[in-house]
């Protein structure tokens, strides 16, 4: 399985760097991760609609030069479908199962996603009705992908 996540903006703080290191060193042996970093646009305090909705199609256009034809796209977004950590690692596996072997995860910017990154995605899913720093969420996604995984193998970890 290939499991690419193309995220917003660059992780600045050393203890989320150190947990992306430590879950993508983890997951190795589950998967094949790509990690890619789309650059954030200056959003200040202030903006218009007119202005929000410019910065998340130019995030958008850069998030999508890096979607594959061939991905399963799966954009977190907060109004996507919640599933327990039994149910999401069912849902990769199935995933699996039907031939889908790529799978895009898109984490979108202070701002969210566009319109058009979310038409492509093939899923929308949530993980909360509350709203997280994106930086942050990348950490809870690739741990939620490893859990699956340990979950899928009947492997201690998942409680």
């Amino acid at each position: 399985m290939n499991i690419t996540i193309i995220g917003v903006g660059k992780l600045k703080e050393k203890y989320l760097k150190e947990a992306v290191s430590e879950y993508s060193k983890r997951l190795s042996k589950y998967c094949k991760l790509d990690i890619i970093e789309v650059p954030d646009e200056k959003a200040p305090e202030s903006m218009s609609a007119a202005e929000e909705a410019a910065v998340k199609d130019k995030e958008g256009q850069a998030i999508l030069k890096h979607v594959k034809s061939d991905s399963y796209v799966i954009a977190l977004v907060i109004e996507g479908k919640m599933l327990t950590s039994e149910a999401f690692a069912d849902f990769i596996n199935e995933l699996g199962i039907k031939g889908k072997s790529n799978i895009a995860f898109i984490v979108g910017g202070s701002l969210g996603l566009s319109g058009e990154v979310i038409k492509r995605a093939d899923y929308k899913l949530s993980f909360s009705p509350m709203t997280f720093p994106h930086q942050l969420m990348r950490v809870i996604l690739l741990e939620q992908i490893y859990r699956g995984y340990r979950i899928i193998k009947g492997e201690p970890y998942h409680k």
